[in-house]
């Protein structure tokens, strides 16, 4: 056998080998608690996240980068009829920094300013969703099944440009979370969705 064969087949055993083990599961914002607690005219989400950051996302967020998580809320009515309806559909931005000269960390999140000593407690703190307003009472209807969905990603659109193509490049920046999902009624008074 000649060595060019020899290193062929050695390299086609190679790219067997990495396909078959599958792609690197990406790094995944899991939702351990959600709830919907009815207040006078309207819901109050509260939610915890557990976030974990690979090394190059939390070596970068040392050096200066900021982070921005991106948390969705949806309700939803099936409709055999046509498309599901989409009754509320909202948006809330935190935002995670670290600051080099004082060795604290800043969460910012639905206008509120908290820092933290540490990246545990920071990464609690920007996981912690208590008291938003999700669903005004007028936008859905008393007497019809709905499903809710939350799902916390980072968002690659706010980090600088020179970031968002190493993003693309790598699946440590690919942290995302799945949608947690789980049914509600407008006649309850709370609804606890979990993984």
């Amino acid at each position: 056998m000649t060595t060019f064969l020899r290193h062929s087949l050695w390299g086609l055993a190679c790219l067997i080998a990495v396909c078959l083990t599958g792609p690197a599961q990406a790094q995944v914002i899991k939702v351990k608690q959600a709830e919907l607690e009815k207040v006078e005219s309207a819901w109050l989400l509260n939610a915890n996240f557990g976030i974990e950051l690979p090394p190059g996302l939390e070596n970068a967020l040392k050096k200066g980068v900021t982070f921005h998580f991106l948390v969705q809320f949806e309700l939803t009515r099936s409709r055999w009829y046509w498309f599901d309806e989409k009754a509320v559909n909202v948006q809330r931005q935190v935002r995670l920094s670290h600051q080099p000269l004082i060795n604290q960390y800043r969460i910012n999140a639905g206008g509120l300013a908290l820092n933290a000593n540490s990246l545990v407690e920071a990464l609690r703190i920007a996981g912690t969703i208590g008291g938003w307003s999700v669903i005004e009472a007028t936008a859905i209807d008393a007497d019809k099944q709905y499903e809710a969905a939350l799902r916390m990603t980072l968002d690659l659109g706010k980090l600088p440009k020179p970031f968002q193509v190493d993003a693309l490049n790598s699946r440590d920046w690919s942290l995302s979370g799945e949608w947690l999902r789980f049914p509600f009624n407008a006649s309850m008074s709370s609804v606890t969705g979990r993984k």
